[in-house]
């Protein structure tokens, strides 16, 4: 047993499981079998599920006994068989757990008839039947019980009251089910159900199922203005959506994760996930709760570390930290060529084209980390090659997907020692986007916390701010998606990055001019110099792709131009021409600009920034 639930939850959030019914049926399942009778007949499947999603990250297994009352059981002839399904469940989850430092919940759902007034089943019958159903679950070993899926308050108040008459020190969590206007089946709203579950003293109180994340947090929100009791949000991964007969339910795991952060911003302590929801789903929420507690552990908070902060060296001016520091330090037009790593140990190739550019007058080189999640040579290596062998900056992406926070710190105080000093501190894609969909992410944190580790670094501290010594002396540097269509998102962290340290920031390609206007609008309160990203386009394909898959804005304009091209070098040359149009446009408006080289061409790039002439070193 993972320890006392109650104080864990005063300290940081827990993950539970996702959806018990949802995999069944995709192992073959149908839905007309008792789902929990499957505790007696097939308990290595219902072992093999809790193993999925412990290996997920789940701090909370329910055991497979939702149904498992004396009412549903009846229909189908095993209504003799609560004991043995209950205490079945129990030790089936029980068993999967004891590899794991988590807590087994006891699942209880509603009875599946009307009890009074609205039925002809008594408080007193109702509170029978949960009360059989939770000893056989508590005599099973569970570490508490989870009461789910209750659309009338007053069925679950019998619930609750079952529950203490077994055990009152048992921790309760007790949730409802609601509708698009967050009301449950019985028209108690977030307010009324609150205060009542408050009142019956239940140790978490919540919403499960129902309906998908963005309703359940409005939801929320109110729950959490009427009670002070821990909260629980379990939404069903988004409404299902009928396709060929089976309800299919289409929020990816990035979606759920991206709320499951949002969820513990408004509240939430115990977040997990319903119907829809995989042990993929679940993962993708533990990395991003991992990535939101490590950001506030690696916040360096004035109380905690205002004397570790006075007693450590200042950072280094951003002048004296790189020659591109300087560069941004002086308002000059900086100018970077991005270098992909190649895909094996060859890099005859790379360091020909760093050489090619340092030859024209590029001011750095500009080195993803396996881009689009694509297993690449480590650009920490190519970066350092690059500046030992050709004598130009490199710029080093570095990203938070494949990092725990000791291995990030490690990696960047090795990447000072070595002499490389510039960086682009960004999120990274996910795995499921690349060549191998199946490998794990990290993100214990994301793009701003990296940014935070950055800086104090660079004032000589290290993850918990106690000093280290000499600053890595690094130019920390952002990246920003002017195009996207919640831009509101993009803004706010933004702000965030700048308020945790960023210096310069580079954005997506720019098509649409009048974007990067509104985007640099918006953050003109916290400006910081803009690096405008330049992509020479290849093809109408390629065009395509940027538009729909790497959600980059591409104007209808745009697409136009190079669908009309009658070759591919026609094409190659319309991408150019188009380049050089918004190289000149941002020239105006940022103080520089990366430029990228589809497939290697770096040719393509120089011709790109040939259309700056001989102004390219003015001030912006």
């Amino acid at each position: 047993m993972a320890g006392n639930l109650k104080e864990r939850l005063k300290k940081s959030p827990v993950l539970c499981d996702g959806a018990m019914g949802t995999l069944l049926y995709s192992k073959g399942v149908f839905i007309n079998r008792c789902y929990d009778e499957l505790n007696l007949s097939q308990p290595e499947l219902i072992r093999g599920v809790h193993h999925e999603y412990l290996q997920a990250g789940a701090e909370i297994i329910e055991t497979n006994t939702f149904g498992g009352n004396s009412f549903r059981l009846a229909r189908h002839s095993l209504a003799d068989k609560v004991r043995e399904i209950n205490l079945a469940g129990a030790r089936v989850a029980r068993e999967a757990a004891k590899s794991f430092d988590v807590w087994v919940a006891g699942s209880v759902g509603p009875l599946g008839i009307r009890i009074e007034p609205l039925g002809k089943t008594s408080f007193a019958e109702a509170r029978t039947a949960f009360r059989d159903q939770v000893a056989a679950l508590v005599e099973g070993g569970v570490d508490l019980l989870m009461l789910e899926t209750f659309g009338y308050v007053e069925e679950l108040h019998q619930a609750v009251l079952a529950c203490r008459d077994v055990n009152p020190n048992l921790p309760i969590v007790a949730q409802v089910t609601i509708d698009e206007d967050g009301n449950c089946l019985d028209g108690s709203d977030p307010e009324s159900f609150a205060a009542r579950l408050t009142e019956w003293n239940v140790d978490v109180l919540g919403i499960n199922c129902s309906v998908g994340p963005v309703d359940m947090l409005d939801a929320i929100e109110r729950v959490r203005a009427s009670t002070t009791l821990p909260l629980a949000a379990q939404p069903n991964a988004g409404i299902p959506r009928s396709v060929e007969g089976r309800n299919i339910y289409l929020c990816s795991p990035e979606y759920m994760a991206s709320y499951a952060r949002k969820f513990v911003a408004a509240g939430v302590r115990l977040v997990g996930g319903c119907c829809g929801t995989t042990p993929e789903h679940i993962r993708a929420m533990k990395s991003a709760l991992r990535m939101s507690e490590a950001r506030e552990r690696t916040a360096v908070s004035q109380s905690a570390h205002a004397q570790a902060a006075l007693s450590a060296p200042a950072a280094i001016p951003i002048a004296d930290r790189s020659r591109l520091g300087k560069k941004i330090a002086s308002g000059e037009f900086i100018t970077m060529v991005e270098i992909v790593p190649p895909k094996g140990i060859d890099i005859r190739k790379e360091l020909e084209g760093a050489r090619f550019l340092k030859s024209v007058g590029v001011d750095a080189i500009n080195i993803p980390d396996s881009p689009r999640a694509s297993a690449r040579m480590s650009n920490q290596a190519l970066s350092l090659l690059i500046q030992q062998e050709v004598g130009i900056e490199a710029i080093l992406h570095y990203t938070c997907r494949d990092r725990n926070v000791l291995g990030i710190q490690s990696d960047l105080l090795g990447a000072a020692a070595t002499g490389i000093r510039n960086l682009i501190c960004i999120t990274g894609d996910p795995p499921k986007m690349g060549n191998y969909p199946d490998a794990t992410a990290v993100f214990d944190v994301d793009a701003i916390g990296l940014v935070n580790i950055v800086r104090n670094l660079n004032r000589g501290l290290d993850l918990g701010g106690n000093p280290i010594g000499q600053g890595t002396g690094f130019v920390i540097g952002v990246g920003a998606n002017p195009g996207l269509p919640s831009l509101d998102e993009e803004i706010r962290r933004f702000e965030y990055k700048v308020e945790a340290g960023a210096e310069y920031v580079v954005t997506q390609p720019v098509f649409d001019l009048s974007l990067l206007e509104n985007f640099l609008k918006h953050v003109e309160h916290c400006r910081i110099p803009v690096v405008a990203g330049i992509w020479p386009l290849v093809s109408a394909r390629n065009a395509e792709f940027m538009k729909n898959e790497l959600r980059v804005s591409v104007p209808d304009s745009i697409l136009e131009r190079m669908i009309k091209t009658s070759s591919p070098e026609a094409a190659r040359e319309e991408g150019v021409a188009i380049a050089r149009e918004m190289l000149t446009a941002v020239r105006q408006m940022t103080q520089g600009a990366q430029i990228s080289a589809p497939q290697g061409r770096y040719r393509s790039a120089v011709d790109v920034l040939e259309a700056l002439g001989s102004s390219r070193t003015t001030p912006a």
